[in-house]
């Protein structure tokens, strides 16, 4: 045999060919580049942040979600406060106007009898100066009757009489008739009281009718 020849293994019948049975030999996979090699940290480790820094970003989180909620809280809160308070003024304020409406019912109802208490007045003013020995003293006494039960009517609804006899003359309260000299008051002092005035729940009804020391 020459060196150019060949030599040929020899041939297997059982294989079934001309070439003796090979090895099967599988490629191994190749390797993963996340997966960790020999001392070495996977990809995915070195990519997630450790788990004290994921600890500390739910809490924030969870922080900054309460912070949202407590001021929400904190908003309605003041809302609800604001209504009540509305509420409040609201309430007081009707009661008020309806206070001030009774008043004026009453006022005007006040203002219609006051005529005829000031000519019941005069007419015990006239029939008193004729004496107790007087005929009609038995009429006297029922026109006083008359005249306190009227008075104590208008007591009852809020409604006081006054007298200033005496007191210095108040362009709020008084109207001047007339003003004439007196030596023995002092100048703008009430000498004397045509018709006493009326006040409502403390505000003039009806200013007392004066004469003014001049």
């Amino acid at each position: 045999m020459t060196s150019h020849e060949h030599t040929r293994p020899p041939v297997d019948p059982a294989a079934g060919g001309d070439y003796p049975e090979r090895e099967d030999y599988s490629a191994a996979a190749p390797p993963d580049p996340r997966g960790p090699g020999p001392g070495e940290t996977s990809f995915a480790d070195a990519e997630a942040p450790p788990a004290s820094e994921r600890s500390a970003a739910v809490v924030e989180q969870d922080l900054e979600q309460l912070v949202a909620k407590a001021g929400e809280r904190d908003k309605y809160l003041a809302l609800a406060q604001r209504t009540q308070a509305d509420f409040e003024n609201f309430r007081k304020r009707a009661a008020r106007e309806k206070a001030d409406a009774a008043d004026r019912g009453m006022g005007r109802l006040a203002k219609e009898l006051l005529p005829a208490l000031d000519h019941l007045e005069l007419a015990l003013r006239a029939v008193e100066g004729t004496g107790p020995t007087h005929p009609a003293e038995d009429v006297v006494k029922g026109f006083k009757l008359v005249h306190e039960e009227l008075l104590g009517a208008l007591e009852r609804v809020g409604i006081q009489g006054f007298s200033p006899q005496g007191e210095p003359f108040d362009p709020n309260e008084h109207e001047a008739m007339a003003s004439q000299p007196a030596e023995d008051a002092e100048s703008g002092t009430v000498i004397e009281v045509y018709q006493r005035g009326y006040r409502i729940n403390g505000q003039v009804l009806r200013p007392a009718r004066v004469v003014v020391a001049a």
